[in-house]
Order: structure tokens, then sequence, then C-alpha cells
């Protein structure tokens, strides 16, 4: 494997995740992040066993959201939710947040988080097994 690749070693990612149901079957924690252009976002993340009988997932307590183009995050905290809003903010219009696998209920492998609007990205890290980025498993 190359040295110096994030990819396959650190990383995979599913770029268009909205709506996709993600198993952390071979990755200990999925990170989202999402970007709308000072509009408003919101969010519903839920659980499933290879995509089937879903449920809201109510782990959403920390979060981040910052500017798009890059700055400081400002940490938001809430009480344990399945869903989170980010209202129109003009600078910080970029939301990130962690579920970790230990953190689904018994039976459950997927993520899904809906996202209302904007692009939303999916970044699965700590994998179980390191492999070349043409070699990766799928991620959905």
């Amino acid at each position: 494997m190359a040295q110096g690749l994030g990819l396959g070693r650190v990383f995979n990612v599913v770029a268009a995740a909205s709506g996709i149901h993600i198993p952390l079957t071979n990755a200990g924690a999925i990170s989202f992040v999402s970007f709308l252009d000072a509009g408003t976002q919101s969010f519903t993340l839920k659980e499933s066993k290879d995509g089937a009988s879903e449920q809201n997932l109510a782990v959403i307590k920390t979060l981040y959201k910052g500017p798009g183009v890059g700055g400081t995050w400002t940490k938001v905290t809430q009480a344990a939710a399945a869903t989170f809003d980010l209202t129109t903010d003009a600078v910080n219009d970029c939301v990130a947040f962690t579920v970790r696998g230990e953190q689904l209920s018994d039976g459950f492998n997927c993520v899904e988080l809906t996202a209302s609007a904007g692009i939303l990205v999916a970044i699965l890290h700590d994998l179980k097994v390191q492999r070349d980025p043409a070699l990766l498993a799928s991620s959905v």
C-alpha cells in the first residue's frame, strides 16, 4: 500500500450519503460532514439491520458547526436525539459529528443520516482492515 495514502488505510468515503444505509461492519465509526451555503438543514439519524428494521438512533449529542470554506469550529451540544437542525447561519453553514459502532443497538449494523438539503458526506474511519483503495469493500 502506498505510504501516506489515507484512503483505504485510515478512512473510506461515501460522497453522496443522505438517506443511504451505511454498514459499520468494516469500520469502527462514521463521521458525517454536511454543507449548505447559508441555509437551514434538518437531519434524522437511523440505525438498521442491513438496511431493514430501521429505527431512530438517538445519539446525536455533540456536533460541531463551522464555515464551509474552513475556519474555527463551534461546539454544539443538545440532549441525545435522533434529529438536529442547523438554522440559517451565513458563517457557520457546515456541520460535522461522529457515530461510533458501539452506539448502535444490539443486532444493528448500519447507520443512515438523512439531510433535508445540502451536501452530505460520510467518512468511515477506524477501518478494521486496511486495503489499497482499489480493493476497498463497498461502503453501501
